[in-house]
C-alpha cells in the first residue's frame, strides 16, 4: 500500500470533478480524500500502486464533460491509514484555478424538467454538476455555494440529501435547488407591479403571442423578447430601443425549426447545439424575411440561437401545450422569438431587477424575472462558420472565462483593450483570460462596466499585474483607465499600436513566436505617424513591428462623419480617380454634396486614412447600396450580402496597382465600380478584386521579407467572402495563414494582443 498526493489543474471546479474522483476511488478501492482549493483539485489517495497508476490515467482521460484538465501531477506521500475515501471541506488560498463557463441545460435535467412525475417538473432553475450557470453567479473562488448567488437559498431536506450523496448527479452541485427551496419566478407589468396570474411563465408567453415586449431575466442579464413573426411588435421593439436597422437574433426551439428559414450545415448545427449555446449566423432562406419581417432587413445572414436556460425551454414547452417527456424537443415548432440584449442606448446589459424596471421603462411591456442575483453581466456569444473553422463575432456567455494558453509563462499583464467592442485581458503564468464583451466605451455606464470587470477578474484570478497595456490612442477611456491604474499601483505601462495588437492577438492564440507578416485590415486605428491606419502590412517580431506597406490613403471628408455616411467615401473615391466633378450630380440627394466636393478639392477637413473599412464604404456608396449607415459595418454587410447572392466574377488585370513604395492602390477598382450599373455584380467584383489585390500585395511582401507565414487580424476579416477568397489565394501561393478562432478578429480581440506584447516587453 502506498500513498500519493495528486494535484489537478484547469477548469475542475463546478463541473462535478470531486464526485467523479470519489466514484473512481470507490471503483478502484482506494482510500483518502479529495477537496477543492485555490489551485484546483487536490487528492490524497492510498492503495496498491497499480490502482493508483490507473487512477492517474483515468483522471486525465475520463474527466466530466465540462471539465478541462490542464495537468495531473502526483508526488509520493506518507500513508495515513485511511479506511475510506471522502470529499472534504475546500481550502482557501492564492487562486491559480479558474471558474467554469455557463452552459445549457443537460439532457438529464431536461428529462426531469418535462417529466410530470419528477419533483423538478417545470422547475425554471433546474441544474446539476453537468450544466447551468457558473461564471455569471460566482462571486469568488473556491467555487462553493456560499460564494455564489445561490447562497441565500438554503437547501431543503430532499436537495440536501442529493447534495450529500456522492452517487447522485447533484452531489456538491453548488447551484442545485428545487421548487421548494430555489428561486421563484414573478411576472410584473410595465410599471413593475405584480401581475395577477396563476403562473408567471404561461402569462408571459400569452403576452408575447399577442404582440407585447417582455424583458426576461437570463443568465448574464436581461433579454428583450417579442414574437419574431409579429411584425408590429418587432417594429415597436426597434423604435423603443432606438435600433433602426441593426439585426436581431431569433430564438427557435431546435435545429428542426431552423431548416425552413436558414441553411444549416453540420458545422453550424454543432455550434447551435453546443453546450455554450451561442448565436450562430446562418445564410437566410427566402422564407426568412417573409416570416420574420424587420428582424434582419437587407442582410444575407440570420442570427439564430437555441434555448439555453430552463426558462427558455419552458416557453417552448408551454407553446407546445406541455407535452410529457422530452421527445417533443426534436420536433419542429412554430414559436419564434426575437431575443436581444436588454441594454438601452448601447449601455451594458441590465442585470438587477429594480434596475431593469427603471432602465427598461418605456421599452418593456412586462417583466419575467426571479430573485436569483446575477453576479457578473455577460452577453450572448455570436459565432459563424468561416474559413478554417468557427469564428467569433462576439465572445461572451459560454466561453468566458475560458483561458487561452500562451506559448510560455511570463509576467502578469493587464490589458485594457480599445474603444469599440472593448474587452480586457489578464495573463497569469501561461494563460490569458479575456473578459466577456464589454462594448463601445461611448457612455459612462460602459466605462463603469470596464472598471468592474477589471476588478472582478483580478479578484477571481487572485492576480496583481506586473505591467499594464493599452491602445496608443491617448483619448480612449481604456487608455486613461490603464494609465491611472498603473500610476496608482506603481506599475510600468506600455502603449501598443492598434494593428500590432490585432496581429499579436492572432499570434498569441496560435502560440506562434517566429517573425510573421501581419495583414491588419479594419476600420480605424491610430498609427505611429498620428494618421488613421486600417489597411496595413506589418512585419511582426514579438514586441516589435515594422510597417512595410499600406493601402493608398483616401480622404475622409468631414472627418469621422465619413465613417457613418458611405456616400462621402464614394465622393472621396471619385475625387481620387479624377472624377470629382461628378460628386454633386451623383449625390444630388445629399444636401452636403457641394460642400463635400469643395472639401475634397481644397483638401480641407478631409484627413487621410488607409482604412480598408472605409474602402468598403466607398464601394457601397459608389454602387448606391447605402448612403448612410445606421450601425457600424452596415454598408459592408449589405455589400457582402449582394456579393453572396451574385456569385463569382472575373477580375480585370488592371483592377489595382502595387506601388514602388509597397502601397496598394485600389483606384482602378473604384473606377470600375463607378461605371457599374448592377449593384450585385459590382459587389461581387469588389470582393473578388480586393481579394486578388491583397493576395498579390501580401505575396510580394512575404518574398521580400523572406517570410512564409501570414497572420490576419482586424474587423474586415469578419467578411466571409473576403476571408474565404483571400485565404485560398494565399495558400495557393505557398503561404501559411493564421486566423483568429478563439477570439473575434475585430477589436474584441485587441486586449489579448496588447497583453501578449506587454508580456514580451517585460522579457526584453
Amino acid at each position: 500500500m502506498i500513498a500519493q498526493r495528486i494535484r489537478i489543474t484547469g477548469v475542475v471546479q463546478g463541473v462535478g470533478f470531486r464526485p467523479f474522483v470519489w466514484r473512481l476511488a470507490q471503483e478502484l478501492a482506494l482510500a483518502g480524500w479529495v477537496r477543492n482549493d485555490a489551485q484546483g483539485v487536490e487528492i490524497l489517495a492510498e492503495g496498491p500502486e497499480a490502482q493508483l497508476d490507473l487512477l492517474l490515467r483515468r483522471l486525465r482521460c475520463d474527466a466530466p464533460p465540462l471539465a478541462r484538465v490542464d495537468a495531473v501531477e502526483a508526488q509520493p506521500a506518507q500513508a495515513e491509514g485511511y479506511r475510506e475515501f471522502a470529499i472534504v471541506e475546500s481550502r482557501p488560498g492564492k487562486v491559480v484555478t479558474a471558474i467554469g463557463h455557463d452552459t445549457a441545460s443537460c439532457p438529464d435535467c431536461l428529462a426531469e424538467l418535462f417529466d410530470p412525475g419528477d419533483r423538478r417538473w417545470r422547475h425554471a432553475f433546474i441544474t446539476c454538476t453537468h450544466c447551468g450557470p457558473r461564471y455569471t453567479l460566482t462571486r469568488r473562488l473556491p467555487y462553493d455555494r456560499p460564494q455564489t448567488t445561490l447562497a441565500p437559498f438554503p437547501l431543503c431536506a430532499a436537495c440536501a440529501r442529493e447534495y450529500a450523496d456522492p452517487r447522485d448527479r447533484r452531489f456538491h452541485a453548488e447551484t442545485t435547488c428545487c421548487p421548494q427551496c430555489g428561486p421563484q419566478l414573478a411576472l410584473l407589468d410595465a410599471a413593475g407591479r405584480p401581475c395577477a396570474a396563476a403562473e408567471p411563465l404561461p402569462a408571459a408567453l400569452e403576452r408575447l403571442q399577442r404582440g407585447e415586449i417582455v424583458a426576461i431575466k437570463a443568465l448574464g442579464g436581461f433579454h428583450l423578447v417579442c414574437d419574431a413573426r409579429h411584425a408590429p411588435a418587432v417594429a415597436r421593439l426597434r423604435e423603443r430601443k432606438s435600433r433602426e436597422e441593426k439585426p436581431f437574433a431569433v430564438l427557435l426551439a431546435n435545429a428542426a425549426s431552423v431548416h425552413a428559414f436558414a441553411e444549416l450545415g453540420g458545422d453550424e448545427q454543432a455550434l447551435l447545439e453546443s453546450a455554450e449555446r451561442p448565436i450562430v449566423l446562418l445564410r437566410k432562406r427566402p422564407a426568412a424575411d417573409a416570416a420574420f419581417a424587420g428582424v434582419a432587413p437587407g442582410l444575407a445572414w440570420l442570427g439564430v440561437m437555441l434555448p439555453a436556460t430552463p426558462i427558455q425551454f419552458l416557453l417552448f414547452h408551454e407553446a407546445a401545450a406541455r407535452p410529457q417527456g422530452a421527445t417533443w424537443l426534436a420536433q419542429a415548432h412554430s414559436l419564434a422569438l426575437v431575443c436581444t440584449s436588454a441594454n438601452p442606448g448601447g449601455e451594458p446589459l441590465v442585470t438587477d431587477n429594480a434596475e431593469a424596471i427603471e432602465r427598461l421603462a418605456g421599452i418593456a411591456d412586462a417583466f419575467l424575472l426571479h430573485d436569483r442575483d446575477i453576479a457578473v453581466r455577460c452577453d450572448d456569444s455570436v459565432l459563424r462558420v468561416a474559413a478554417g473553422g468557427s469564428q467569433f463575432i462576439r465572445r461572451a456567455r459560454g466561453h468566458t472565462p475560458r483561458a487561452i494558453r500562451l506559448a510560455r509563462r511570463g509576467a502578469s499583464a493587464l490589458a485594457c483593450g480599445g474603444w469599440f467592442k472593448n474587452t480586457v485581458c489578464i495573463t497569469r503564468g501561461d494563460e490569458a483570460f479575456v473578459s466577456q464583451h464589454i462594448g463601445d466605451l461611448d457612455n459612462a455606464a460602459s466605462c463603469a462596466f470596464l472598471d468592474e470587470t477589471v476588478e472582478h477578474l483580478l479578484g477571481i484570478l487572485d492576480v496583481m499585474p506586473d505591467i499594464v497595456a493599452h491602445d496608443r490612442h491617448p483619448d480612449f477611456y481604456s487608455s486613461r483607465f490603464a494609465a491611472a491604474f498603473a500610476q496608482r499601483a506603481g506599475l510600468p505601462s506600455v502603449a501598443v499600436q492598434h494593428h500590432h495588437a490585432h496581429i499579436a492577438a492572432v499570434l498569441a492564440e496560435h502560440r506562434f513566436t517566429e517573425p510573421v507578416l501581419g495583414l491588419a485590415l479594419d476600420g480605424v486605428g491610430l498609427g505611429d505617424d498620428g494618421a488613421a491606419w486600417g489597411g496595413e502590412l506589418l512585419r511582426v517580431e514579438g514586441a516589435r513591428f515594422k510597417r512595410l506597406g499600406h493601402l493608398r490613403s483616401l480622404p475622409l471628408p468631414g472627418g469621422d462623419r465619413a465613417a457613418r455616411e458611405p456616400w462621402r467615401m464614394a465622393a472621396a473615391a471619385l475625387h481620387e480617380i479624377g472624377r470629382g466633378e461628378q460628386i454633386v450630380r451623383r449625390f444630388a440627394a445629399q444636401p452636403a454634396a457641394g460642400t463635400v466636393a469643395q472639401m475634397l478639392a481644397r483638401g480641407i477637413n478631409a484627413p487621410p486614412t488607409s482604412s480598408l473599412g472605409r474602402a468598403f464604404d466607398a464601394a457601397a456608396g459608389l454602387l448606391g447600396v447605402r448612403a448612410a449607415s445606421s450601425f457600424e459595418g452596415q454598408a459592408a454587410m449589405l455589400l457582402e450580402g449582394l456579393a453572396e447572392s451574385h456569385g463569382d466574377v472575373m477580375v480585370p488585370a488592371n483592377a489595382y496597382h502595387i506601388g514602388s513604395d509597397a502601397s496598394l492602390d485600389l483606384r482602378p477598382l473604384y473606377g470600375l465600380l463607378a461605371d457599374c450599373d448592377d449593384a450585385g455584380r459590382g459587389a461581387a467584383l469588389f470582393h473578388a478584386g480586393l481579394a486578388a489585390a491583397l493576395a498579390d500585395w501580401t505575396e510580394l511582401a512575404a518574398r521580400a521579407e523572406g517570410l512564409k507565414t501570414v497572420a490576419c487580424g482586424g474587423g474586415c476579416f469578419l467578411n466571409h467572402i473576403l476571408t474565404r477568397k483571400l485565404v485560398t489565394l494565399l495558400q495557393q501561393r505557398g503561404l501559411q495563414v493564421l486566423l483568429a478562432h478563439r477570439l473575434p478578429p475585430n477589436d474584441g480581440g485587441l486586449s489579448l494582443g496588447q497583453a501578449w506584447v506587454a508580456v514580451l516587453t517585460m522579457e526584453n
